[in-house]
């Protein structure tokens, strides 16, 4: 008698079959959730799952991206592209915006990253939102790697590492008093190469920006930065053509290129399994102002 076959679910199919769960778990137990976009590869994935989630209805949640003016040209026209193809509401909660009303100031360094979470946590109070959905990943970074699944978050939006609550199994408590919040990474158990077979798997449609191309970039402590509006030269420093891709989205203020050739995602996927240091580490100056400049920002509110 022939024995039946082995079935086997991938590792990709196990990801998914997670981060599916979790999505539906939210819109079961949550009054107002909302997906945080950004236009990264992360939020891209992220928008995708929900879209599986809940296929064939629509996702039963807005779109909200933080919008601190100072973004990747090709980032907003994916943006406004993707979000009008599923047909979704998006919210923007605009940084220029509050500059102006004096919810905040801008920075003397111009880099508009941490002055993000006062806006952020302004739209969620406007909305009421319980639940945010964020597509940050543990492997990224070191206090990223204490978060849970559903983080959660106090009246004033402020994460305490040391008052999270226990994740056993599959079981999340989505239990919280007026005003507080939890924050929601679907991603969390993935990799930057998890995601980027994923996206191959799925043919994802990603920015321009992801892949190699030539940028006038200036080299800033071993980082390769474009030149924009938002970043202009500075005195005695000299540009160049480099051909670069970036492995992160963030402001265009603080987020460098690395120096590439992987110009499709088979060239980026053998590029990542070599790599030894993670996008944020390589590429992210808003990381680099002290060694514990995430935790900082999210005990603030941050994502």
């Amino acid at each position: 008698m022939s024995q039946p076959a082995a079935y086997r679910v991938s590792h990709l199919d196990a990801l998914e079959a997670e981060s599916i769960f979790i999505m539906r778990e939210v819109a079961a137990e949550f009054e107002r959730p909302v997906l945080l976009f950004s236009g990264g590869k992360d939020s891209i994935v992220m928008l995708r799952l929900a879209e599986k989630a809940f296929a064939p209805a629509r996702m039963p949640f807005a779109v909200m991206h933080v919008d601190t003016g100072h973004n990747f040209p090709e980032v907003l026209e994916f943006r406004d592209r993707r979000i009008d193809a599923l047909g979704v509401s998006l919210i923007v909660a605009s940084v220029p915006e509050a500059i102006t009303a004096g919810l905040v100031r801008e920075p003397a360094d111009g880099t508009r990253n941490r002055i993000q979470t006062p806006v952020l946590l302004a739209a969620v109070e406007k909305y009421r939102f319980d639940a945010l959905f964020g597509g940050a990943r543990r492997d990224e970074e070191k206090a990223r790697a204490k978060e849970r699944v559903y983080s959660f978050r106090d009246e004033f939006g402020q994460w305490d590492p040391r008052n999270q609550r226990p994740e056993l199994w599959n079981l999340y408590n989505a239990r919280i008093a007026g005003g507080e919040s939890i924050r929601v990474f679907p991603l969390s158990n993935w990799t930057e190469l998890d995601v980027w077979h994923y996206i191959a798997r799925e043919r994802i449609e990603l920015p321009g920006i992801y892949f190699a191309h030539d940028r006038e970039v200036v080299d800033r402590g071993g980082m390769l930065y474009a030149v924009n509006e938002y970043l202009p030269l500075r005195s005695g420093e000299t540009p160049s053509i480099e051909r670069v891709r970036y492995r992160t989205v963030g402001d265009a203020s603080c987020t460098a290129a690395v120096r590439s050739d992987a110009d499709t995602i088979e060239k980026v996927i053998e590029e990542v399994g070599a790599t030894r240091i993670t996008e944020r580490g390589a590429t992210r100056g808003d990381d680099k102002t002290s060694e514990a400049a995430m935790e900082d920002r999210k005990r603030e509110g941050y994502f």
